[in-house]
């Protein structure tokens, strides 16, 4: 019976190191098939990183350099539009001259002035354009004035004063006696043996310089005295006025 017993109690023991033994070899496979983290592998993450932040920088560097450049030819161009803005494209104010004024068959008979011809007023003007395109003006108008009355109107063909350089251009005024004998004090002014008369000239064009474009009307204010007794004008004052 004893032995019987020990029998059993050796085989339960058995059985249970049995179980044990094979639990054991269960969970160690799994133990087994886990990674192990390389020992260097935090190091290769830093590389990784470094690579990472170079290049970054690297593409930060190139973008301010690509704006700087494109700044600096604005600011190119900018500056330049802006100097011949104030140079070359500023549309400038054309020159107007009396250079000479010539009076023609001003002519007495019996004491009193002529009344069967006109008087001629001959005028040479001339035009300086500045401006680095031309200036193109339509007809030009020429008025005389005795003591405030219109007494001869002329008016010459359009033309062009090309860039930089000066045109000039004859004026004809033919002037009616008989307007001059209408106005009061006229004998009086023979006497002293000179005839003040005043001349006013308008001009209007165009300069176009790029795409700028610009309206100019150019105005010559003369004031001529003229000698009966040597036939010449002996005095002459001007005053010229441009509006853009």
């Amino acid at each position: 019976m004893k032995l019987i017993t020990l029998s059993i109690s050796n085989y339960i023991s058995s059985a249970t190191t049995f179980a044990s033994f094979n639990f054991v070899n269960m969970a160690s496979p799994k133990e087994q098939v886990k990674p192990l983290a390389p020992a260097n592998s935090h190091h290769l993450r830093s590389d990784e990183e470094q690579v990472v932040s170079l290049h970054i920088k690297l593409g930060q560097r190139k973008y301010i350099q690509c704006c700087g450049c494109v700044s600096a030819v604005f600011l190119i161009i900018a500056v330049t539009a802006i100097v011949l803005g104030f140079t070359m494209f500023h549309v400038k104010d054309p020159k107007i001259k009396m250079n000479e004024v010539t009076v023609q068959r001003l002519e007495f008979s019996n004491g009193t002035l002529r009344t069967d011809t006109n008087i001629t007023l001959l005028a040479d003007v001339s035009i300086k354009n500045p401006n680095v395109a031309s200036f193109k003006y339509s007809n030009a108008t020429t008025m005389v004035y005795y003591r405030g009355t219109e007494v001869g109107e002329a008016r010459t063909p359009a033309g062009v004063a090309k860039s930089r350089r000066t045109s000039r251009m004859n004026v004809t005024v033919d002037i009616v006696p008989g307007k001059i004998l209408g106005v009061p004090g006229f004998m009086s002014e023979v006497v002293t043996g000179e005839l003040t008369m005043t001349t006013y000239t308008s001009i209007q064009g165009t300069v176009k310089v790029a795409t700028v474009k610009k309206n100019v009307v150019v105005e010559l204010n003369c004031t001529v005295s003229y000698n009966f007794s040597s036939g010449k004008i002996q005095g002459e004052y001007c005053k010229r006025r441009a509006r853009l």
